[in-house]
This record gives structure tokens, sequence and C-alpha cells, in this order.
């Protein structure tokens, strides 16, 4: 796997699209897509954001490709082993809170799992399309991030990410915490009776 890495990482933006589908697609490639897509940058600042484009591009795909092959057969294993009360709880908690739970580790260049949440996403019957746009909210942000980063730290940027890493991981515990705050937020609005999204002039 090193020699794969070596390889692409000569390639440098292409490689950058092809390491990101490994990654997200599961290969264990910790951190390896942040810090040829920083280096990449700190060479060419020119193609700084092309390379978090591509980075977005793949990861996303890769992403999708580990979602559907949970989404394949997943669902019929959770429903073949895991039945009855606590089985409806683990997917209605799911499907209110799981995409939290994605969103945090896409976005944040921090080491947090992912692999088991985007699986958990597909045999749980996550909507494709708001999974997707879970990913992509989440990597664009990232990616182009880095990229700023990169070319304009140069190789100071490493060091930058490692002094911060305490911040962002204290962010992550903020944000999911926010995040799910407001969702129950939103449900309880929506379960109030008479609640409408759209407020209707008074006559």
């Amino acid at each position: 796997m090193k020699a794969i890495v070596a390889v692409l990482t000569s390639w440098g933006a292409a490689g950058v699209f092809v390491l990101a589908i490994l990654d997200s697609a599961g290969i264990p490639l910790p951190a390896a897509v942040d810090a040829l897509l920083v280096a990449t940058a700190a060479v060419n600042p020119a193609q700084a954001f092309w390379c978090a484009t591509l980075a977005v591009a793949g990861s996303v795909t890769g992403c999708l490709g580990l979602f559907y092959l949970a989404r394949q057969g997943g669902q019929a294993y959770l429903d073949a082993r895991a039945r009855g009360a606590r089985a409806q709880r683990l997917r209605a908690w799911f499907h209110t809170y799981g995409l939290i739970t994605v969103f945090i580790p896409c976005l944040l260049p921090v080491p947090m799992p992912l692999k088991v949440f985007v699986l958990c996403s597909g045999a749980l019957g996550v909507s494709p399309r708001r999974f997707f746009f879970t990913v992509l909210a989440a990597r664009i942000p990232r990616y182009f991030g880095l990229a700023f980063l990169g070319a304009q730290l140069g190789d100071n940027s490493g060091l930058w990410l490692k002094q911060h890493a305490p911040h962002l991981a204290i962010f992550a515990v903020l944000l999911a915490a926010c995040l799910a705050g407001l969702i129950r937020f939103v449900a309880r609005r929506k379960a109030t009776p008479g609640y409408s999204p759209v407020s209707q002039p008074s006559k």
C-alpha cells in the first residue's frame, strides 16, 4: 500500500483524485488525502483549488460506492439479525441523527471513524440523496480549506494542523451537539399542533 501511495503522490492532482476514492471507499489510508492535497497545493498554489475539486469528487465517489455496497446486502442482514423494538429504535435514531456521524468526520481533518457510519447509512436505508449532499457539504469546506492552507503556508501547513488538532476535536464535539439540538428543535416544532412551514397571511 505504501508503494501505491508513493506512485499516486507522484501523479499530483490525478493522484489526489484516485487516493480520495480509495480512502473514502474504506481502504485504510489515514490522513493520506489531506497530506497529499496540502503538499500538492504547497508545491503548485495555482493548482490548489483544482486539486481540492478532484479531492471532493473522488471522496464523494468513494463514499457512494461504499454506501451502495452496504445498501445492497446490509438491510437484508439487519432484518435477519436485528428484529424487535431495539432494531426499530436503532433505525429511528440513525434516520434522525445518523448523518451527523457522517458529516462531522467528513468535515474535520482529525482522526475520526467514518467507514462504519457510511456502512450504517447504506444498511439502514438512509436516502441516497440526503447522504450525497451530507458528504458534499462536508468535503467542500474541508478540502478547499486544506488547499488554501497549503497554498498559503506551504511546508508549515502540517505543523499548523498538528497544533490546532485539539481545537478541531473540541469544535467537532460542539458542532455535533449543536446539530443534534437543532434537529430536535425542528422535530418538536413540526410536532406542534397547527405547525406549518409556510406562514399563512392573516385575513
